[in-house]
């Protein structure tokens, strides 16, 4: 029994010791961005104020659209213009609407500092009789990480 034991353990450390081979490119992580541009400033020593003032900051011209009264099955298309304020970088990693009839399209590059940028969102009424307050939740690397947009109206 002792000498199966044995002949175990050392096939599983044998085996748990394989060189890893480096990861190939493919075509998924071939266009993701470069780590470098995160830089967290909340660490477990405090808060690196330095970076916290370096970071990016998505100013928005706007955050809400009311589009007023359209029909059933209309689609509402508004951009909300944003400019990137901070010192770095801007990037959008995530826009996502508070329901499948909203639609948001962000930029995939990172928008340099003093640029200006482009949230897309979709509103469907199809089926959204009544009134109607939407979200996009946008998710980022800015000093607030989180931004929302609304749009609302009333559909007949």
């Amino acid at each position: 029994m002792r000498h199966s034991l044995l002949i175990i353990f050392m096939a599983a450390a044998l085996t748990a010791c394989k060189e890893e081979k480096p990861k190939q490119e493919t075509k998924e992580n071939k266009n993701l961005l470069s780590t470098d541009l995160v830089n967290n400033p909340r660490t477990a020593n405090g808060m690196d104020t330095k970076a916290l003032e370096d970071m990016p900051t998505m100013t928005f011209k706007d955050t809400v659209f009311s589009f007023g009264t359209i029909k059933e099955g209309d689609v509402v298309k508004k951009e909300f213009e944003f400019v990137n304020e901070g010192k770095n970088p801007l990037i959008i990693s995530n826009a996502k609407g508070s329901c499948g009839c909203t639609v948001p399209d962000y930029p995939a590059q990172p928008i340099p500092p003093g640029k200006t940028g482009m949230i897309k969102v979709e509103f469907h009424s199809q089926g959204k009789v009544g009134h109607q307050e939407k979200s996009v939740s946008i998710t980022t690397n800015s000093n607030r990480g989180t931004h929302i947009l609304y749009v609302k109206g009333d559909v007949k």
